[in-house]
């Protein structure tokens, strides 16, 4: 008996203080419980069946309302709700932005054996956005530095220095340069680019969710993103194959790649 649900940020975090209201059609409320350390909410209160309101609220997220449905057994099961920060439909404001390595993250993905993943990522990486007024003619800029990759295997990431992969020694730096926006929603969109790895030049496209824009600790303002896209190895002129029993490739022949950014306004990050 009871409510149980599950509070959720886009991104797939759980909102640990958030708080669930139900109200019946009256708009009496019959029901409070805040969610646990793992965003989850579960409350054994007796309920009768019939629709209701959920209300959800969470410092720093907008509130949403949904209808849920008690069962003759007294249960709603409201299952994942996601909550979008607060003022995340607000765009940052124009003007220059620069990503912080510290507190972003630059990875891929590959299969490994046809059964699993291998999780690398590049520890060396900076660059700029510049919104514009007009949004869809913002840009973005970065470099990564192609030695710092790490899947925490010494011997893997040597390999992947080598000719055979990123060739580190002859092409030192990654490069991505965005060439326009396309809007995939409020929120959302697609960035086209070209990225520059192992000496190649090649039309690359960001899916780009936008997280929101809040005050940081040391005085700044941060606005935050996720992006993810999907490469060919062979595109970028990185044809090392070694093949397994039954034809399956020891390494996946496309990458994923997953970006987590912060950017803080202006020019420059602040000394902390």
């Amino acid at each position: 008996m009871g409510l149980s649900a599950r509070i959720r940020t886009r991104d797939g975090w759980a909102v640990s203080h958030a708080v669930v209201t139900l109200t019946d059609m009256t708009g009496t409320q019959v029901l409070r419980a805040s969610a646990d350390a793992e965003g989850a909410v579960r409350d054994a209160t007796d309920l009768a069946p019939g629709p209701y309101t959920v209300i959800v609220t969470a410092v720093g997220y907008a509130p949403v309302a949904s209808t849920a449905m008690v069962t003759a057994s007294g249960r709603a099961e409201v299952g994942n709700i996601v909550l979008a920060r607060q003022g995340g439909t607000e765009l940052p404001p124009p003007g220059p932005w620069t990503i912080d390595p510290a507190h972003s993250t630059v990875g891929a993905v590959a299969q490994h054996l046809g059964i699993t993943s291998v999780h690398g990522r590049f520890t060396e990486f900076g660059g700029v956005v510049e919104i514009a007024e007009d949004v869809e003619k913002s840009r973005v800029e970065a470099v990564i530095r192609s030695a710092s990759i790490d899947t925490g295997n010494g011997m893997r990431d040597g390999h992947l220095k080598s000719p055979d992969f990123l060739d580190v020694e002859q092409y030192p730096e990654l490069t991505y340069r965005s060439t326009g926006l396309t809007p995939a929603g409020s929120d959302r969109w697609t960035v086209h680019g070209e990225l520059g790895m192992h000496g190649v030049v090649r039309p690359v496209d960001l899916d780009l969710s936008y997280l929101g824009t809040g005050a940081d600790p040391w005085g700044g303002t941060r606005a935050a993103f996720r992006a993810t896209a999907e490469l060919r190895r062979e595109d970028f002129a990185m044809n090392y194959n070694q093949v397994v029993q039954a034809g399956i490739s020891a390494i996946g022949t496309t990458l994923r790649v997953e970006l987590d950014i912060q950017a803080v306004q202006g020019d420059s990050l602040p000394r902390v």
